[in-house]
C-alpha cells in the first residue's frame, strides 16, 4: 500500500502546497492497481493529475464538508462529465450525509442536480467498512464542528501481509479517532494548532496532541503506538517545524511533516 501526498496545507491552499488531498494505492492479487483519494481540497484536482488519470480512480472518501476538504469535487465533476474522450463512469464517493447538498451549494446548482453520472454517493457510518478492491476503508467519528470522520485503510503490504494507514481528517482528540489510530502502521494526522497559541478545543489537534495520539497515550492511554507519524493540515502561517517539534516531545517513532509529492510505501 502506498500513500502519496497531493495537498497538505491546512484551511486553505498555500504558496507551496494545495489543500488537503491524499492518494492511497494498492495492487490486488492479479496486479491491478486500485486508487483511492482521501479529501479533495482547493487546488487538489489539478495536482492529482500529476499522479493519476482520474479515469483510473476507484473511490473518493471525504472526511467532512468544510470547503478546504471537498471543494475540488466541482473540478472532478467537470472532468468526468465533459471529458472530450467521453463521459467517465461515476466514481464511488464516500462521506457524510450532507455531502451532495454541500456540493450543490459550492457549485451553485439546484437540489435537482444529483451528479449521478459522475459520483456514486454513499453516506458512511462509523465502524462500517467499505471494500474497494484490496482496500478496506473504515470510517471513525471525529470531533469537529461539523459531521466529520477519520478513515482507517487496510490493504496489502509489500510483503503481502496486511498493513494499515489512518487519516484523522480534521479533529480534536476523541474516542473514535483514538480507536482508529490504535496500532496503525502509519498515522496521517492533522496538526493545525500549536500549544500555547491556539487554546480553543473541539476543532483541531496540536502537534503535541497528534504525537500523543500516535504514541497511544492520549485519553485513557494503553493503546498500541503507530509505526510512523506524518503531520498534515498545517496552515501557511505556521512553520511545520513547530508542530513536528511538539510531536517529537511525546512520540519517539519516525516522524515527518507532509510535503507535496512525498510518498510512503507500507
Amino acid at each position: 500500500m502506498k500513500l502519496t501526498i497531493i495537498g497538505c496545507t491546512g484551511s486553505m491552499s498555500g504558496p507551496n502546497a494545495v489543500a488537503s488531498s491524499y492518494l492511497v494505492q494498492a495492487d490486488d492479487a492479479a496486479g491491478r492497481t486500485w486508487s483511492v483519494v482521501l479529501d479533495l481540497g482547493p487546488g487538489a484536482m489539478g495536482q492529482l493529475l500529476r499522479y493519476l488519470d482520474p479515469a483510473e480512480l476507484d473511490a473518493i472518501a471525504i472526511s467532512h464538508c468544510h470547503a478546504d476538504h471537498m471543494v475540488d469535487l466541482v473540478g472532478m465533476h467537470v472532468f468526468r462529465r465533459w471529458n472530450p474522450a467521453g463521459r467517465l463512469d461515476p466514481v464511488l464517493t464516500l462521506g457524510p450525509g450532507e455531502l451532495l447538498p454541500r456540493l450543490n451549494g459550492v457549485d451553485g446548482t439546484p437540489a435537482q442536480e444529483t451528479y449521478a453520472t459522475e459520483f456514486s454517493f454513499r453516506t458512511v457510518s462509523a465502524g462500517q467498512g467499505v471494500q474497494v478492491g484490496p482496500l478496506t476503508i473504515t470510517p471513525f467519528p471525529a470531533l469537529h464542528p461539523v459531521d466529520a470522520f477519520g478513515y482507517r485503510v487496510e490493504g496489502p503490504g509489500r510483503d503481502g501481509n496486511p498493513v494499515t494507514l489512518a487519516f484523522t481528517g480534521d479533529t480534536d482528540l476523541c474516542e473514535g479517532i483514538e480507536a482508529m489510530a490504535d496500532g496503525v502502521d502509519l498515522l496521517l494526522s492533522e496538526a493545525a494548532f500549536l500549544e500555547g497559541r491556539d487554546a480553543v478545543r473541539g476543532i483541531h489537534l496540536t502537534g503535541r496532541r497528534a504525537g500523543e495520539l500516535a504514541a497511544g497515550t492520549s485519553g485513557r492511554g494503553g493503546r498500541r503506538p503507530a509505526g510512523r507519524l506524518v503531520l498534515t493540515h498545517i496552515q501557511p502561517w505556521t512553520d511545520p517545524d513547530d508542530p513536528v517539534a511538539e510531536a517529537a516531545a511525546v512520540y519517539d517513532g519516525p516522524l515527518a511533516a507532509a510535503t507535496p509529492g512525498a510518498c510512503w510505501e507500507l
